[in-house]
């Protein structure tokens, strides 16, 4: 099970929210690139990037800041997030080196834009489910539907998605733990993985979701935890490591 650092970018800075508020940030780093090598000297074997301005405008806002963080880690795999609602933004980012590219709402309000997404660019379309008491949320966690997390993850499976990442909004940011119990049910009832976020705050959290791993669980995004020093990479991923190995 990998863990893996979140970077998350406002304003050409390195951020982290509280439940995905944007009026509730915290500042760490005015040098992104620095914090990547941070986190890839570490260890990380892959990093979780979001464009938060992305996420509002709708369109790529830091795919240069991006790119260049992909391209300075070529052997390192990179995920991005954030504004993914057209073919033209995940070309975009493909194009700068990113690996996969994770679409949120854009799914939930628009399956068939996952459908088409799968055939376009196979095999680098990963899906980010929000969910609160296990219904999908929506429109930066404002809205919270009444479709199982459950259910979509496994339309989005048959449509040909790589993995899911699914947040528990509830904790996300919080350093309340993760809810490992809701990420194994939903890991083990899809057949793709499924990467943990929202919520892992110490090596507790790490050896619970160790625990659950063979129920499909690939990852762990680790954010607040790493930058509070809550959570030492290294060491993280070693027991992870371990752990997976077994005696």
């Amino acid at each position: 099970m990998q863990l893996i650092p979140a970077i998350d970018l406002k304003n050409g800075k390195c951020v982290r929210l509280r439940q995905g508020r944007m009026v509730d940030e915290t500042i760490f780093s005015d040098d992104p690139l620095a914090v990547a090598a941070q986190w890839v000297e570490a260890g990380a074997r892959r990093l979780h990037l979001v464009d938060l301005d992305g996420a509002l405008a709708g369109f790529p806002v830091n795919a240069d800041l991006i790119g260049r963080i992909a391209e300075s880690h070529p052997d390192i795999e990179v995920q991005v997030g954030g504004g993914l609602r057209s073919f033209e933004v995940i070309q975009t980012y493909l194009d700068v080196g990113v690996n996969y590219v994770i679409i949120g709402t854009q799914a939930v309000r628009t399956p068939a834009f996952v459908d088409e997404a799968c055939l376009e660019f196979p095999g680098r379309i990963m899906v980010g489910l929000d969910a609160r008491e296990g219904r999908v949320a929506t429109d930066g966690w404002e809205s919270v539907s009444e479709v199982a997390a459950s259910d979509l993850a496994r339309r989005f499976e048959d449509a040909g998605v790589d993995s899911i990442v699914f947040t528990d909004i509830g904790r996300d940011g919080m350093m309340r733990g993760t809810n490992v119990e809701a990420t194994a049910e939903l890991a083990r009832s899809i057949d793709i993985p499924v990467i943990a976020s929202g919520g892992v705050t110490n090596l507790d959290d790490v050896r619970a979701l160790c625990q659950v791993a063979d129920s499909g669980i690939s990852g762990a995004i680790v954010g607040r935890a790493l930058y509070e020093g809550q959570i030492d990479l290294a060491e993280a991923q070693r027991l992870a490591d371990d752990a997976v190995a077994g005696p």
